[in-house]
């Protein structure tokens, strides 16, 4: 059991479906059989690892995607242009409101979307603008960008076989 174990927490880590780490996941063995001759704990290992890979691909997981509050402070003449900007980055507008001179866009966008949003920021609004973002949920990823992410990890890991 402590191999098998141990190739099950390893093949989590690794990410059997994207290559990022799987959680909220629960294992049962029910049956298995060890020969004193033929039995070594690297067996025992591969052999979890190779049945939960196969389990977890059929179970039908769902890949969550860090998803973030943002506040905007924009001027009221560039509005236009930075929420279309938000949404093309997969952002949810939830609130607009005025603050001090500026319009304040509240909205919920994907982490992986934000990786360059304060130079895109900056270029549509000659740098009047800035942005907060705090740690909001995890959610759902779309359906074709789960698929994208599958259909590469998959072709990465028979780069490496």
């Amino acid at each position: 059991m402590p191999a098998i174990l141990k190739g099950i927490q390893q093949c989590l880590e690794q990410g059997p479906l994207t290559g990022s780490y799987a959680r909220d996941v629960r294992v049962v063995v029910y049956d298995g059989k060890m020969h004193p001759v033929d039995s070594n704990e690297l067996s025992f290992m591969l052999a979890a690892r190779n049945a939960f890979s196969q389990a977890f691909r059929q179970a039908g997981p769902k890949v969550l995607e860090p998803i973030y509050d943002v506040e905007v402070f924009v001027p009221a003449d560039k509005m236009g242009d930075v929420m279309s900007d938000l949404q093309n980055h997969r952002g949810l507008i939830i609130g607009m409101e005025a603050e001090a001179g500026y319009q304040k866009l509240q909205a919920k966008v994907p982490l992986s979307e934000m990786s360059e949003y304060s130079t895109t920021l900056s270029s549509l609004t000659q740098g009047a603008a800035s942005f907060v973002m705090k740690f909001s949920s995890y959610e759902l990823i779309p359906t074709d960008l789960q698929q994208k992410l599958i259909a590469e990890h998959d072709k990465e890991a028979a780069a490496e076989a």
